[in-house]
């Protein structure tokens, strides 16, 4: 008769609890705050004349969009630290977040592109500054979304899941 052996799998929930040891609410959100500030920055760079354009409405498209993210790390931040049930109104934010998730992922395409475009335009003059910025690009924007994903983890684990069929049940008006 064959003997069966139990493989033990390492189970994910306890991988993202060692990781939420490690990477807690508060320094998620605080990183992600850096990266966005600091791609908000990046994104008024030309990375290919190695100066700032404040001119370029282009440049103003990602900063508006991240404002969108901002008021969602409050949002997490405050619901957090006051202990309180998620509602509809973080629901739609987190909503839009995940819209704006594509335009992240574009931005990752588009600056692993420029990056690679130095075989392209080798002939030029080409700044000393333009592949570590481009690097830097490449990098914050990878990490912006695995940021973004952690956080709506973190809000589910923290805040509470999205369950508004009996949310006026759980609603206690007295405290």
């Amino acid at each position: 008769m064959p003997v069966l052996y139990a493989i033990k799998v390492p189970n994910s929930q306890s991988n993202m609890n060692t990781l939420s040891k490690i990477i807690t609410w508060k320094r998620n959100i605080l990183a992600s705050a850096a990266v966005l500030l600091t791609l908000i920055v990046l994104s008024f760079y030309g990375v290919y004349t190695n100066q700032f354009y404040f001119l370029k409405a282009d440049n103003y498209i990602f900063p508006i969009l991240t404002s969108v993210h901002f008021l969602y790390l409050y949002v997490v931040w405050f619901k957090i630290t006051e202990d309180e049930l998620p509602d509809p109104k973080m629901r739609n934010i987190e909503y839009v977040l995940y819209a704006i998730m594509i335009v992240y992922a574009f931005k990752i395409y588009d600056s692993i592109a420029v990056l690679n475009s130095i075989n392209l335009y080798g002939q030029h003059v080409i700044p000393a500054t333009f592949k570590p910025v481009a690097t830097l690009s490449v990098v914050l924007y990878s990490i912006l979304p695995i940021l973004t994903l952690y956080t709506f983890w973190l809000r589910k684990r923290y805040v509470g899941v999205y369950n508004f069929e009996n949310y006026n049940d759980n609603l206690n008006i007295w405290q």
